[in-house]
């Protein structure tokens, strides 16, 4: 398996990725190929004292696209950036997948233009696993489409319960449609056409409309909204968790030495909670509707996350994801040109 890392345009430049590289060929069975500035590439290898890695290759690229620029602008006229080049090895077959941790916008782009989308899906979706009193809740789009359309959300939701299904483990996931209530008449525009177009598929287990708490709770698998929502979730649940452990351990160490005895016994077990609720324990979103893994990271991940990126992309691939999903999509199509005939 050989993973295409694009190592330029993140906040903490290249270094922290890669040292997660270095550190996913390591527990991973897996080879990764560093795409971006050859001579950096170079000195962290030496630095980390990997330059012999054989499990390590480098792909000179030149340009690089920064956070603040178009994304379809800058990926046309950048034909050497890095994130370009990762994508064009990922469609010419020199690497498996593709994980990426610089503009979400950019890597989005790039994916469409150079690897390509997968016949039936107009757009594709960032499908990202939200911790649950369950296990797992499967939400997208958490940022790629801020406006989509209907039907674009029916192939999220397609796809995101072949996610559930192949990654996850689980029979038959429930699917849920984002609302501001759970009642068939709620919700603007975009949920009332939606919400008919849902209940006529028959590849995916559709329970209706599901509200914000129900992404927690575990009552369904799959959640189904547009970019700017699913995004607006996302960032609001990793804040409300950080903020949690805040309080909590402020509230400990405030409430004299009996509360501090409590904190250290109960210390393990709030270390495993963590875990669990660190997003970068999950390592990166998948972006679904391509014809090739690809994964998007937050521009701040560090090695821990970087390195269970790779790891994502590996069981991605070996799952054959991609080919699922493109079986699922026909199908629909399928139904759908008959039951307009």
């Amino acid at each position: 398996m050989k993973i295409a890392l694009d190592i330029m345009g993140t906040d903490y430049g290249p270094k922290e990725l890669v040292l997660g590289a270095i550190n996913a060929v390591k527990k991973f069975d897996c080879e990764v190929v560093l795409v971006g500035d050859e001579v950096v590439a170079k000195d962290l290898l030496r630095q980390y004292k990997e330059l012999d890695n054989q499990r390590i290759k480098i792909q000179h690229a030149s340009q690089v696209i920064n956070m603040d620029e178009h994304p379809a602008i800058a990926v046309k006229s950048k034909k050497d950036a890095s994130i370009v080049v990762a994508s064009k090895m990922l469609r010419a077959g020199e690497c498996d997948a593709l994980v990426s941790a610089g503009s979400t916008g950019a890597a989005s782009v790039a994916a469409v233009l150079c690897v390509g989308r997968i016949k039936g899906v107009e757009r594709p979706a960032i499908a990202t696993a939200i911790p649950s009193l369950t296990g797992a809740t499967v939400v997208l789009d958490s940022g790629s489409m801020v406006d989509a359309k209907p039907m674009n959300l029916v192939h999220s939701a397609i796809m995101g319960s072949v996610y559930a299904e192949k990654l996850l483990n689980l029979k038959n996931p429930k699917v849920g449609l984002l609302n501001v209530g759970s009642e068939e008449t709620k919700g603007n525009e975009q949920a009332l056409a939606t919400y008919p177009l849902l209940k006529e598929v028959k590849q995916i287990n559709f329970k209706g409309n599901v509200e914000g708490r129900d992404i927690t709770n575990g009552s369904v698998d799959v959640v189904v909204c547009d970019g700017f929502v699913g995004n607006v979730v996302l960032k609001f649940g990793e804040g409300l968790a950080k903020a949690i452990f805040t309080l909590i351990k402020d509230a400990i160490m405030c409430s004299g030495m009996l509360a501090k005895i409590g904190g250290a016994l109960i210390k393990p077990a709030m270390a495993k909670l963590r875990e669990k609720m660190d997003p970068n324990a999950y390592g990166g979103a998948l972006l679904l509707g391509v014809k090739a893994p690809f994964i998007i990271c937050h521009g701040s991940s560090k090695a821990y996350a970087i390195t269970n990126a790779i790891g994502v992309a590996v069981k991605f691939s070996e799952n054959n994801l991609v080919s699922a999903i493109t079986e699922k999509i026909a199908e629909s199509q399928k139904r759908n040109e008959e039951t307009d005939k």
